[in-house]
């Protein structure tokens, strides 16, 4: 009986070390000045009472859901990583700062000592290296994807892969050439020269690859920054079935480069060219994203996706509609 009795007592002393520590958030040591009790048996109730069962932690999200956003892009879509941002109405710069910074932290905590970093141009990505902040420096290096612009040099893929390396402690290699060769031709001879060749080889190698996603539908869009046309062949290029454009690459709505002469002429790694690379991140942010972010998901041309919540759910909805149609 006074076994029974010592035991009640015992579970009786737990449960009040176990209310003070975690309900009232006290310190095993005042526990113990408290209740008259070593900081050592303190120790040892909270420890029993935790393996008994007797403490349930409960975290509440505040931002469930994005994280229901994110859990459904993955399911429906071919993704093995999705991040969902909040949307800031009226306001898309703010919410491609949000995409950005939620991008670069991921980006820091993907990476490893060692990796190579590739990486295209455009608003997206600017804003992601914008954003990178870390305490430590990482023995990384970092390529181009394409051939550089001129013009706008804060999106130029050689400025941004140069910031990208000095903000992470790591390197850069530049591509010392045009985006867009004259010809195919020239194309091809630069693609051949020993320094841009060398380059390229070593973004082909890369452990982590950091991509926009291009639209074509508005004339403010990210790929007539690289290739200014009127608003003529703008139309025609949307006519034709042309749907996002990806490292310069005007893309099909299944993901497929399309069969258009100023493909021919990039000095730039093709799409397919990706797929060897194990952590290819996809930064994406508005409505006029949304097709393009599709065909490129259908390319299977990235496996993690970063976005803000209005966007995301845009695309699951398309996502959908696209099902049933099917």
């Amino acid at each position: 009986m006074a076994d029974k009795k010592n035991d009640i007592e015992l579970m009786r002393q737990m449960h009040t070390v176990l209310v003070l520590h975690f309900l009232e958030g006290r310190k095993q040591s005042e526990i113990a000045e408290t209740l008259n009790l070593s900081t050592s048996k303190v120790n040892r109730l909270i420890t029993q009472g935790r393996k008994m069962g007797m403490v349930k932690i409960d975290i509440e999200n505040p931002f469930q859901r994005l994280t229901d956003l994110e859990a459904l892009l993955e399911e429906q879509v071919p993704l093995n990583r999705a991040l969902v941002t909040s949307a800031v109405p009226g306001s898309p710069d703010t919410t491609l700062k949000q995409v950005g910074l939620a991008a670069a932290n991921h980006l820091i905590e993907t990476i490893r000592d060692g990796d190579v970093i590739a990486i295209s141009g455009g608003k997206a990505v600017s804003a992601v290296v914008q954003n990178i902040e870390t305490d430590r420096k990482f023995d990384v290096t970092v390529v181009p994807l394409t051939g550089g612009v001129q013009g706008k040099f804060y999106t130029d893929v050689n400025h941004l892969a140069t910031q990208l390396a000095d903000r992470l402690g790591g390197e850069a290699i530049l591509v010392h050439a045009p985006l867009f060769a004259e010809s195919r031709e020239q194309r091809d001879m630069l693609m051949d020269v020993a320094s841009i060749k060398q380059a390229f080889e070593t973004a082909r190698q890369a452990n982590v690859a950091l991509v926009g996603v291009g639209s074509i539908q508005t004339p403010g869009s990210s790929y007539y920054d690289l290739h200014p046309m009127p608003e003529s062949d703008r139309k025609m290029l949307v006519g034709t079935g042309i749907t996002a454009e990806f490292l310069a690459h005007l893309m099909r709505p299944d993901g497929t480069v399309a069969d258009y002469a100023l493909n021919s002429r990039l000095v730039a790694l093709k799409p397919e060219e990706l797929r060897q690379c194990k952590r290819v991140i996809g930064v994406a942010s508005g409505a006029e994203k949304v097709m393009p972010i599709r065909a490129i998901l259908n390319g299977h041309h990235m496996d993690s996706l970063i976005l803000d919540e209005d966007t995301a759910s845009e695309v699951l909805a398309a996502t959908e509609g696209a099902q049933n149609v099917a």
